[in-house]
């Protein structure tokens, strides 16, 4: 089973899917996908695990999610935003071999027996126009992706001022 919660900034995205992991499982996995840029970002990674209890497995995890084993488990991804980057930052912001590897990844790990995976993603083009050209580009990459993403979901939840509404599924 595959769930895609998605939504803008701050719209109660991943309490959403927190919660929903709990439902689905006493023992869900987190996976982050944050790059540690600074010690600014290393703080916020810490606050967010710190916000989690002992139920949670936490897994840092950059690109290659599907070397995590998650057979027969539900996990959180958190979140594509910023599994995107990673590739995009790696790939010189090639569109295009970021797009290409991210879905391969993502088949790679949708692919594993008995999984529920609880996906977290942002709609970044709904919100102010990019003002430069690779944040343009970037748009474009997360576009493509959500709707890969929900092409392949079972259910698609968008969060709209922490209210979550179903639009597939």
């Amino acid at each position: 089973m595959i769930y895609l919660i998605t939504g803008g900034e701050r719209s109660g995205k991943s309490s959403y899917a927190q919660n929903l992991a709990l439902q689905l499982s006493n023992t869900p996995i987190y996976v982050a996908t944050a790059r540690k840029w600074d010690d600014d970002f290393q703080k916020r990674i810490d606050r967010h695990q710190e916000e989690r209890d002992e139920r949670w497995t936490n897994i840092e995890k950059e690109k290659n999610l599907s070397e995590i084993d998650f057979t027969g488990k539900t996990a959180l991804i958190d979140c594509v935003t910023l599994w995107l980057t990673n590739f995009f930052v790696d790939h010189k912001n090639d569109v295009s071999l970021s797009l290409e590897e991210a879905k391969a990844e993502f088949e790679k790990m949708a692919s594993q027996p008995d999984t529920t995976l609880i996906i977290v993603t942002n709609e970044i083009g709904m919100g102010v126009h990019a003002e430069t050209h690779i944040g343009r580009k970037f748009t474009e990459l997360q576009g493509w992706m959500n709707q890969f993403l929900a092409s392949k979901a079972d259910e698609v939840v968008l969060m709209v001022s922490g209210i979550p509404v179903k639009i597939k599924g």
